[in-house]
């Protein structure tokens, strides 16, 4: 052990003579683990939201969608999903029909985005039909691939997700009324169009965008209700880097031909990951304070140390110990103390957040954060990151009491000794 180290570690074991030195170093050491145990926790909080955001929008979303400029629907998609799934870096692709309606069961209702999908395609583009809780989505799969209108007559199924399910009172097996705004024009004015669905399935994605206001049909019953008979409106993909959907989009796009635009995932949500990242960062500032405010209890032990071994100091350098030497001793001794309370902090703050992301025992209103439990992420980027900032805080607070040290006078310190 270097000599500085060694007299380093025997200052902090060492008994004191003023039990205030003391205290004030073990205050320094539980606020520096303090500090990093709830810097590691926010940090793995905000990964967390971001992770489980992304990857329930990828999963209910595709990466990339393409739709027509003028938003009077994709005709001849067929041909044009069968040329555009073999480009390159696309790996799948599935036509759908979007619309408002209104969704009522007896006296209860609720507006919905209803879905007309191929369940066979639609399954490599997004997993909502993978996530049915009650029920099933099998109802779903159309006599033909065709998009025709199905021939079954009264009660086409329908797949809804589970707060929408809640808000009208719909349980597996009953009967709604799918009202859509798009309606018919008779001699007596614009009559709403509706249609009668039977609930076969109901989902749970955990995005409370999508259960309380998504309801998934086949194709041609979507079309029918709509009076598209062989439109869709978007077509959408999967791509093998989602990082990179905007320059894959503009190739569909090249490929797609005049008249059409795409948008991907991060266009959509640009917002909600910016605020995301926004948080991140200041919530890395306001509680790394904690850790300034343990810098500071370091400062003020380590000059309440240098004022009580003031004749220790001048008996080593009467012996030639130089001032540099002196300088490290109390550097390695407020370097110590952050290292304590830095390895303290790192345990809790990666065994709670741990915990919370096993056990889950924090939940969140998801009306209000979209998600119905807290998400915890750890990355070990933000344990060096942390590390890195707690030492640096730390031995900035150690230079003023190491350089004081340094300056004392033996002659003088031992005058009246």
């Amino acid at each position: 052990m270097r000599f500085e180290l060694f007299i380093a570690s025997r200052y902090l074991r060492a008994k004191r003579r003023q039990a205030v030195v003391g205290v004030i170093t073990a205050i320094s050491i539980v606020g520096v683990a303090a500090g990093v145990a709830s810097l590691i926790v926010a940090l793995a909080i905000t990964n967390g939201m971001r992770r489980d955001l992304q990857q329930r929008l990828l999963g209910s979303t595709a990466h990339i969608s393409l739709m027509r400029v003028a938003g009077d629907g994709i005709d001849h998609w067929q041909a044009l999903t069968d040329r555009l799934r073999h480009l390159p870096h696309v790996t799948a692709a599935a036509p759908a029909l979007y619309g408002q309606v209104l969704i009522s069961r007896g006296a209860r209702s609720g507006g919905a985005l209803i879905k007309g999908i191929l369940p066979q395609q639609e399954r490599t583009v997004s997993t909502l039909l993978d996530s049915v809780k009650e029920g099933s989505a099998a109802a779903l799969a159309p006599s033909s691939s065709s998009g025709s209108p199905s021939p079954n007559a009264a009660t086409p199924p329908l797949v809804i997700g589970s707060d929408l399910a809640q808000q009208i009172g719909a349980g597996i097996g009953d009967t709604v009324l799918v009202t859509s705004p798009q309606g018919e024009l008779t001699p007596f004015g614009l009559v709403p169009k509706y249609q009668r669905f039977q609930v076969t399935g109901i989902f749970h994605s955990g995005f409370y965008d999508y259960d309380s206001s998504y309801a998934l049909a086949r194709l041609a019953d979507v079309q029918h209700l709509f009076g598209e008979p062989n439109l869709v409106s978007v077509i959408s993909f999967k791509v093998d880097d989602l990082y990179h959907a905007d320059s894959i989009g503009r190739e569909i796009e090249q490929a797609a031909g005049k008249g059409f635009m795409t948008t991907n995932w991060m266009e959509q949500n640009r917002e909600l990951f910016r605020a995301l990242r926004l948080e991140q960062v200041v919530t890395f500032i306001v509680i790394g304070l904690i850790v300034c405010v343990a810098a500071l209890n370091i400062l003020i032990a380590l000059t309440m140390m240098v004022m009580e071994k003031t004749r220790d100091i001048a008996v080593l350098m009467s012996y030639g110990v130089r001032p540099a030497q002196v300088r490290r001793i109390f550097l390695w001794q407020g370097m110590l103390i952050s290292i304590l309370g830095t390895t303290i902090g790192l345990v809790i703050g990666y065994g709670l957040s741990w915990a919370g992301g096993h056990y889950r025992f924090i939940h969140l209103s998801a009306q209000v954060y979209s998600l119905d439990y807290l998400p915890f992420a750890p990355r070990w980027e933000d344990g060096v990151i942390v590390t890195l900032v707690s030492l640096g805080v730390a031995l900035l607070a150690t230079l003023y009491p190491s350089s004081s040290a340094a300056k004392i006078l033996p002659a003088e310190a031992l005058r009246y000794e």
